[in-house]
């Protein structure tokens, strides 16, 4: 039978942050009640990225937005997200017109042709 984890032990959880040519994935042991914030803090994500404010920047657990006062559980994953760097709608638009004005990009499946 699976035991439950001790309310008075350490909680165990990852913190991770995601950019461009580097991931920053730490498992960390906190005490109970602790926040996200405090959890990022004690990660060392903050020294190893210094561009990472999680006062300003999006946090989630698991894919989850949460706000930086959520207290974390056992097994956790907390999630520092970055900005977006390109407008999704935007992007879309952009793609459509290149599309419409002639180029053949993406449209290899018309011909029935392409590479296997």
């Amino acid at each position: 039978m699976p035991t439950s984890p001790d309310p008075a032990g350490p909680v165990r959880l990852s913190v991770c942050y995601a950019r461009p040519g580097h991931v920053f994935l730490e498992s960390v042991a906190v005490a109970p009640g602790t926040t996200i914030m405090q959890a990022v803090q004690s990660s060392g994500l903050i020294a190893a990225c210094p561009e990472v404010d999680p006062t300003t920047m999006r946090v989630g657990i698991f894919g989850k937005l949460k706000t930086i006062d959520t207290v974390v559980r056992e097994g956790d994953r907390v999630e520092v997200y970055r900005a977006l760097t390109a407008d999704p709608k935007q992007a879309r638009r952009k793609r459509v017109q290149k599309t419409r004005s002639g180029e053949r990009e993406g449209q290899k499946w018309r011909s029935g042709g392409g590479t296997a």
